[in-house]
């Protein structure tokens, strides 16, 4: 009975030592985290919450002061036509760029994983626009779309003349004449500047598609071929997609995030014009806020814009997920 006590003592007169072996440890690891807690707050969250509070009034950088305007900024933003273009042509843009440039980059993937020789040329000439500066880019965009001197008119009106030359030479100088102003049309304008953004992201979602791809174990396919999935489809379909489906997530998050930003290509070519067609939010965000000085209700439009990046992306990857089982 004696011995039965004593053992069971030991347990008891042991624990109060491992608490207190414990308890500097705890404090230690709060001490190596409290840095990056701190610096996320600073430069994270409080901008955020800075943001906030402005939208909610109509300060002006230099101002002595500022009043409380209550919701006016976003009622404005969701009733004046100016912001229901620049609502418009965001959207327009993430749901054109976001699916052609993964759809883009994944078939590249798969293109180059196939092939035997010159799949490195093949990486580095479609990551090029990738690693160039965009600014200077869409300046080179500017000129080759250029209605007058830009090669792409150039080129249509040269074919277009060839083509046509046997039927009529006035149709021909007709066509000639009537080649769009890209940039100055607003019938074009927002679906060239989403050219340029598929142009310039595919080459990204590529990449990473590529990094995925070497992660697919090849017993997976060798079994797929035992089962009977002997076409190229088939492998894709059963095995690849599937195993695929972390990139897909990680793909689909940022290429959303990156159109939501586009800014580089509109302040340098359009302004935002014509008619406001290219008016995307991150440039609107510039002009209210930079240029016109309104910091109020270029606080609105950050809010707005940070919502709907985080709706849209918890929304993917809540959906996505689903479907997606990770190794």
């Amino acid at each position: 009975m004696a011995v039965d006590v004593a053992a069971a003592a030991i347990p008891a007169r042991a624990q109060p030592a491992r608490s207190r072996t414990l308890a500097p440890a705890s404090l230690a690891g709060y001490a190596f985290v409290a840095p990056a807690i701190l610096l996320m707050l600073v430069i994270l969250v409080a901008p955020v919450l800075i943001a906030a509070a402005l939208s909610f009034t109509d300060y002006s950088l230099g101002n002595p002061g500022f009043e409380w305007v209550g919701t006016e900024n976003y009622e404005k933003m969701f009733s004046r036509s100016t912001y229901t273009k620049m609502l418009t042509a965001s959207a327009t843009y993430v749901l054109v760029v976001v699916p052609a440039s993964i759809g883009l980059g994944l078939g590249a993937a798969l293109l180059i994983n196939s092939l035997k020789r010159f799949g490195d040329f093949y990486k580095t000439v479609y990551f090029l626009p990738v690693m160039a500066a965009l600014l200077a880019m869409a300046i080179v965009w500017e000129f080759a779309l250029h209605p007058t001197v830009g090669i792409v008119n150039m080129t249509l009106e040269a074919g277009c003349g060839t083509f046509l030359e046997q039927i009529s030479s006035w149709y021909a100088a007709g066509c000639a004449r009537n080649f769009p102003l890209w940039f100055g049309d607003r019938d074009y304008a927002i679906w060239t500047i989403c050219f340029i953004g598929i142009w310039q992201g595919f080459g990204f979602n590529m990449v990473l598609y590529l990094a995925g791809l070497t992660g697919v174990p090849r017993e997976l396919y060798q079994a797929a071929a035992i089962d009977g999935a002997d076409s190229a489809w088939d492998r894709f379909r059963l095995v690849t997609w599937p195993m695929l489906g972390p990139t897909t997530v990680f793909v689909l998050t940022i290429t959303t995030i990156r159109s939501f930003q586009v800014f580089d290509t509109v302040e340098a070519i359009t302004g935002g014009g014509p008619s406001k067609t290219t008016y995307v939010m991150m440039f609107a965000i510039y002009e209210k806020a930079i240029k016109h000085n309104l910091i109020g209700i270029g606080a609105a439009i950050t809010i707005v814009f940070l919502a709907f990046v985080l709706f849209l992306t918890f929304l993917q990857r809540w959906l996505v997920e689903r479907r997606v089982h990770y190794t």
